[in-house]
This record gives C-alpha cells, structure tokens and sequence, in this order.
C-alpha cells in the first residue's frame, strides 16, 4: 500500500467515531456502484463510486469523512470485485444495516422489505421489468450476505412509492386478462427521489398543507410525479422507464405503432428498435451531439440547430406533463426541481415554466440563477401562483432513513 493510501486510511480512523451506528447504503446499477455509510442522524457520511465495472478502466472513486480523495484501480473488475473492495474499505466501521436500492418491486411492494430469501428470489424474477438493474441489485445483496450473513439487510424499491397511485392513474387502457395474469400496469420509477423531495418541500414551505406538489427528477433519466399530502398520485414512467418524459438517451412517449412501422419499413427488429428508444434517442437522438445537457447547451449558443432543437422539445415535453400532472393534484402547491439538470441548469427551469404560462406563474430570475451547484431554495416571486423550489435530492438519506425504519431501529 502506498503512502498516500495509507495515510488516507489513517485518516478515516481518526474520524471513525463521528459515524454513530451507521447505514451502509447501496446502489448497484448496470455498470457502476454508488454508495454511501451515512451516520444514524444523517450528518456524516462516507461516500463513493464504482465505475466502468467490466472495462479496463474499472475504478473505486472513494471520498473519506474529512473529503479527501482515493480512487483504487480494478481493471476489468465486475460487480462482485468491487463490492468486496468497497465493503473492505467500510469494514471498520461497524455498520449496523445495509440498504439497498431495488429499481422494480413489482406490484408485491408498497414500501420498504426485509431481505430474505424470498425478496431476494422477487428480485431475481423482476428483472423481467428492470432487466439491466434487478440483476445488478441481487448481486449487492449477495455479496453482503457472503460476508456480513448476520447485518440485516433492506431493499427500498424505486416503485414502491408510487404504489398509492389510483387505478385510474396506474392502469392502461388494455384487455384486463393483461393486468390480472401478467402484471401489465405503470409503476413508475425514482420514487426515493421524489418522496425525499417532495417531503423535503413539505418542511421547508410556508404554506399551510396538506401540500400538492409536482415534483420533475430532470438528469439522465428524468421522471415527473404528482405527490398530495406524501402520496403519488400520479407519474410519467410507467411499466419500464422509457416511458414519461424526453431524456438523455431515452425518447420518453411515442406513438405506440412505431414498433410495427419501424419494423415493416426498415426491417428493423424489436431488440433493435428497443435499444435506440433507450440508448440512441432523446437528446442524445435529436441532438446528434451528446445525451449531456452541459454540451448541447454550449452548441445551442454556438447556433447549433439540432441543438436549439434538443433543448425546445426537452423544455417543451417537460412543461406539458407538468401540466397535465397537475389535474391528479387536489390543490397545487408548487414544483419542485430536482436531480442534474433540475438542480443545475436555470435556463432549463426558465424555458419550462414559461411553456407553462397559462398556470399564472411568476419567478424571479435572480433567484432562478443563484440556484445552482447543490443550492437550495425558492425562486417564485411573490406574486406567483404556486411556489417554486429546487430542493437537492439526497436518494442516499431517503434510502437510510427507510431502511432504519424498516427495522426499527429510529
């Protein structure tokens, strides 16, 4: 071990009693790890990455309690290799629970579960739905279970928040045989986002509730939910996460026959019409640039016309489902901007709003700009409609604190 290593792990023993009782939190996607070991009042956590799993470029990008960096190679390395790394480098820390991040629950979970064998075996069967991060999921609470078989271990699905969606919101206008034998309904997705957010706003408006808010989960992948007094009501993804709105590389809502189209005209198989809906299209599609907003920004200024294009349909999908999100509300409180480019991105927010102009919404551009890089904060002026946040999300802290509930250890 080299000396910078070692004096980094001499460091995160001298901070080892800041982390009381901690929950190791877990999030295993198709090609990365993210975690988190966040102390049992949430102020102090370690945090880290696991990315490029399977290439040459296979890394741990780990930050310590007082923020210095660490970063351990693992070429070629998959899932299982870093997981043992990473549970290695947190070993010494005496975490009391692990929680996991479970994509899909299916309809058998309404809220955070145990794992037993069974949970575990529902994960498995569920990649059917989530086929690049169920398998993934199972994987970290194998290997948890490897080596810590006695720590308890707790899977917080992104569906099961939006469980309490109605009938008439969660079902799609299909022969019932579908829905009964085959499960065949919206579940929607980021639900540790949008209930952290959403209840987040609850706490910090001045308004008196019960509070309804759209909350819009804008990066990569993007989501909007309709959420009224801490339930969701309704949302924009559905059965899978491609449907909903425009996104990085996902084309969001499209005509349902282009499948058919695609293939009788082209050729074109239903593999390969399903990987440019996920993979190829949505801003990255329109774009022909990037599926990062930061570089079709910077063209769109340069005149780029794809790129001015990418943006306009983006903004404009967004605002429309916002809108069409806010009849499953009982009262409209606000909106709340969250994720990359909802935390980040002031000219995004602008151009939505201002698709919705016939809402009465007024914000201040001052505020608006300021709120940028991890800010926190309201941007609608006094004379708006509803009010307007962007609050941060912290799925880390919303996936600890239901674990810890989960096992009743609050």
């Amino acid at each position: 071990m080299s000396d910078s290593v070692t004096t980094t792990f001499n460091d995160l023993n001298a901070g080892k009693s800041k982390l009381t009782n901690p929950t190791l939190v877990l999030n295993c996607g198709s090609s990365s790890i993210k975690y988190a070991l966040i102390s049992e009042d949430d102020s102090t956590r370690i945090t880290g990455l696991a990315e490029n799993l399977g290439l040459d470029t296979a890394r741990i990008k780990h930050t310590t309690l007082n923020g210095e960096k660490l970063e351990i190679t693992i070429p070629g390395g998959r899932h299982e290799l870093a997981l043992q790394k990473i549970l290695a480098l947190l070993e010494q820390y005496d975490f009391i629970a692990v929680g996991h991040r479970g994509v899909h629950g299916g309809r058998e979970y309404s809220e955070a579960v145990r794992v037993d064998e069974h949970v575990l075996s529902e994960v498995k069967r569920l990649k059917v739905l989530a086929p690049l991060h169920n398998p993934a999921n199972a994987l970290g609470i194998e290997a948890v279970q490897a080596i810590y078989p006695e720590i308890p271990q707790v899977v917080v699905f992104d569906t099961a928040f939006h469980q309490t969606m109605p009938a008439v919101a969660y079902r799609y206008p299909l022969p019932k045989a579908l829905y009964e034998e085959h499960k065949i309904r919206r579940y929607g997705f980021h639900g540790t986002s949008h209930a952290y957010v959403s209840e987040r706003a609850s706490e910090i408006t001045s308004a008196e509730g019960p509070h309804g808010w759209l909350t819009a989960h804008l990066g990569n992948g993007c989501s909007a939910t309709a959420v009224y007094d801490g339930k969701s009501l309704d949302t924009s993804m559905g059965l899978t996460p491609l449907e909903g709105l425009m996104m990085g590389t996902r084309s969001g809502d499209i005509d349902p026959s282009l499948h058919v189209h695609l293939k009788r005209q082209l050729g074109m198989s239903l593999e390969e019409i399903d990987k440019m809906l996920n993979s190829e299209s949505g801003l990255l599609g329109i774009s022909g640039l990037s599926n990062d907003l930061r570089t079709i920004e910077q063209a769109a200024n340069e005149g780029h016309k794809d790129a001015q294009l990418a943006i306009e349909m983006f903004c404009y999908r967004v605002g429309k489902y916002l809108a069409s999100l806010s009849c499953a509300l009982p009262e409209f409180t606000g909106i709340v901007f969250t994720g990359g480019i909802g935390e980040n991105s002031a000219t995004t927010r602008a151009r939505i709003l201002n698709v919705m102009r016939h809402f009465g919404i007024k914000f201040d551009e001052d505020k608006n700009a300021s709120l940028v890089g991890g800010a926190e904060g309201s941007l609608h002026s006094d004379d708006s409609s509803i009010e307007l946040w962007v609050i941060p999300t912290d799925e880390e802290c919303q996936i600890a604190k239901e674990t810890r509930q989960t096992l009743g250890l609050d």
